[in-house]
């Protein structure tokens, strides 16, 4: 489909080419016409080689013009002919370069839906089938009818989660969240108080340093970019261990570090791990993690949402420090 796409607009760039070609031709030839018109005197006689021969101006005026005519055709002609070929190449090179975004587009869009359906049919396959299976039986109890509606609960919660990613995914680009002063030392005790709990069944011990600095933003999304990545360091570290956030200010931009002391993220996998559905092995955790692999994407859109960018340093064995960079508001 992109290949006809780019045939066709290859020939629509080439019409336009070619039709201001042709038409400075046109301009081109009659200027040069009128020129030589002009350049060229008229009357009289003139005494050719021969001495018995003689011919007017006029005559060798028009034999003039009609050679100077016919090398200016014929120039003009193999510069449209230049003008095609190299335009059809140029036409060609600039369709591809427009469609390109397209494209990647249409190829995001495709693995998208085949992500997005692969992750649905794991939970639905589950319910269906324990549905299923307590319709067969005839002599199902109630407390085993109670096990299914738990299991199948469970299962229906998952959906929820992933629906609930999806949703954020594909929300509004950002330009028309509301933006207001926000100080982020304030969103992260938020979003250190929604985790606290689960960082104490895991024994992981929580240390805030970040300090009072004004982004320009929406509160319940920066609270949610914090939590995410502080959720993504409990998970992700040994019990017994400590999650830094801590902030500093560089030129116009506010940074902000979540720190573990896990046991880090694999280059291979640290490339990809904002992709949409990519999840790294289960070697960063001893524990088995539940996810989908839509929270650091989420994050990331969260970020370029406020004008910022968010990236990760991490080595085995170490740990991971996700960096959040912001633009600082302007002082009051």
């Amino acid at each position: 489909m992109m290949q006809s796409a780019a045939v066709r607009l290859t020939l629509f760039y080439l019409a336009i080419i070619m039709a201001l070609s042709i038409g400075f031709s046109v301009v081109i030839y009659r200027l040069s016409y009128r020129e030589m018109d002009r350049s060229i005197p008229q009357g009289g006689f003139i005494k050719l080689v021969d001495p018995e021969s003689f011919t007017s101006f006029t005559e060798l005026r028009d034999r003039k013009i009609a050679e100077s005519e016919r090398r200016l055709k014929a120039n003009l002609v193999l510069l449209n002919l230049g003008t095609l070929v190299v335009g059809a190449a140029l036409s060609y090179g600039l369709a591809r370069r427009t469609l390109e975004p397209i494209e990647e587009a249409f190829e995001a869009q495709g693995r998208f839906t085949a992500d997005a359906s692969h992750e649905l049919r794991t939970p639905l396959t589950a319910m269906q089938t324990t549905i299923e299976v307590g319709l067969r039986n005839p002599k199902l109890s109630l407390s085993e009818a109670k096990e299914l509606l738990r299991g199948t609960l469970d299962e229906v919660k998952k959906v929820s989660a992933l629906s609930n990613g999806l949703l954020k995914l594909t929300r509004s680009n950002g330009r028309d969240i509301p933006k207001r002063r926000v100080y982020m030392d304030k969103v992260a005790a938020e979003a250190v108080s929604q985790l606290e709990l689960a960082a104490k069944n895991k024994e992981i011990a929580i240390i805030d340093e970040v300090g009072s600095h004004a982004v320009m933003g929406d509160h319940i999304s920066l609270k949610e970019l914090i939590t995410i990545l502080l959720d993504n360091a409990i998970k992700y570290s040994a019990s017994g261990t400590a999650v830094h956030l801590k902030s500093k200010v560089q030129g116009k931009s506010l940074l902000l570090d979540v720190s573990d002391r896990g046991a880090g993220i694999k280059a291979t996998d640290a490339m990809y791990i904002f992709d949409r559905f990519y999840r790294a092995d289960q070697s960063r955790s001893r524990d088995r993690v539940e996810g989908y692999g839509l929270g650091l994407p989420i994050a990331k859109q969260i970020a370029e949402m406020h004008g910022g960018s968010i990236d990760v340093r991490s080595k085995l064995g170490e740990g991971s420090t996700f960096t959040i960079k912001l633009p600082l508001a302007n002082r009051p």
